[in-house]
């Protein structure tokens, strides 16, 4: 009897579905496994490849397969999608984890340990309590206009409604109303003191960390963006060269390219939400600058936005950034500019 090579596992809350398969791709057997005894069956099987797709709570489960000894890889889930046959079931879903796993050319996805997530859930956090301060100042803007208040837009001008609702504009409104404000002002204020603390925490771990102090000497790239690098991207030696690394951003342009004429959209706006979005922000900030004060006579920057829309060139700022990231973490050198580096 064939030995089994490789077993695809379809996970989920409570009921799991184990694909295995030999060497050749023949499947071998095809189960269901509750998630209490998923450990016990894996313990007392044979040692091979498991392959998972990379969804929630994937990383637990491959660092918990890789203790016991078994090859563990992460596929995303994308690129499983075109194995399944016909109908979607757990069962369909393990055998098409199974094939796309023994594709020669196939990508998979780097075990984050722990200490990884740990740190990656310190951005998440920082990003819900940023979208709800968002909700919450949008929220009485919104009720201050049913009065008659048309209040300035950002976060900047938050003082100054707290200071029209404690004077002139409260007096005006009905006690119930006044309330509602008052509470929502104080769920606010809240948001602002836990927000200030996350990022007293990401500037701490910015300063203790090598790598986010290397990355921080490249132009756009601060301490809310370095330790988001170092705790949600992949190892650089993942991608073989700059742009896989800002392919995988999703900041290189989508292809639609057929006989032979290639044509070139938009981004793909694949990968990492969060790292794109940051490198954005940062890079919209080195256009401002060089728009107000100009840019270095004779670099890319300048001839770009000679050129070029603003934000056009702000993306293709962030693509460049992406592959000067991946260089810096490669070389495990500081950022030096062109101008430095020629002299």
């Amino acid at each position: 009897m064939s030995e089994v090579s490789i077993i695809g596992l379809d996970i989920a809350k409570n009921v799991f579905h184990a694909h295995g398969a030999d060497a050749s791709g023949r499947a071998l057997f095809s189960r269901k496994i509750v998630r209490g005894k998923l450990l016990e069956f894996f313990a007392g099987h044979q040692r091979c490849t498991v392959a998972l797709e990379a969804c929630g709570g994937a990383h637990h489960w491959g660092r918990e397969l890789t203790r016991l000894g078994y090859e563990v890889k992460l596929i995303a889930p994308a690129y499983v999608k075109p194995f399944v046959k016909r109908n979607k079931n757990d069962a369909a879903d393990a055998e098409a984890i199974c094939e796309a796993a023994q594709r020669p050319s196939m990508r998979f996805v780097a075990i984050k340990s722990e200490e990884q997530q740990a740190s990656g859930l310190v951005f998440r956090t920082r990003d819900l309590l940023v979208r709800q301060r968002t909700q919450l100042i949008n929220a009485i803007r919104g009720h201050l206009t049913e009065y008659g208040w048309v209040a300035p837009k950002g976060p900047s001008h938050v003082a100054m409604l707290g200071d029209l609702l404690a004077d002139e504009v409260g007096s005006s409104l009905p006690e119930a109303a006044r309330s509602m404000f008052r509470t929502m002002l104080d769920l606010l204020e809240e948001l602002n003191e836990k927000i200030g603390d996350l990022d007293k925490e990401i500037a701490r771990r910015a300063r203790e960390d090598a790598v986010a102090r290397r990355l921080m000497t490249i132009p756009g790239v601060g301490p809310i963006t370095a330790t988001a690098l170092a705790a949600l991207a992949p190892p650089a030696e993942t991608f073989a060269k700059g742009r896989d690394f800002a392919a995988w951003l999703g900041l290189a342009p989508r292809q639609m390219s057929t006989g032979g004429r290639q044509k070139l959209g938009s981004i793909s706006k694949m990968g990492e939400r969060t790292l794109r979005r940051l490198l954005i922000i940062g890079c919209s900030a080195v256009v401002l600058q060089a728009s107000k004060r100009g840019a270095p006579q004779g670099s890319w920057l300048e001839q770009m936005m000679a050129r070029k829309p603003r934000m056009l060139v702000t993306v293709a700022l962030a693509n460049k950034t992406a592959r000067i990231i991946w260089a810096v973490l490669v070389k495990e050198e500081d950022y030096r500019a062109p101008v430095a580096a020629a002299a």
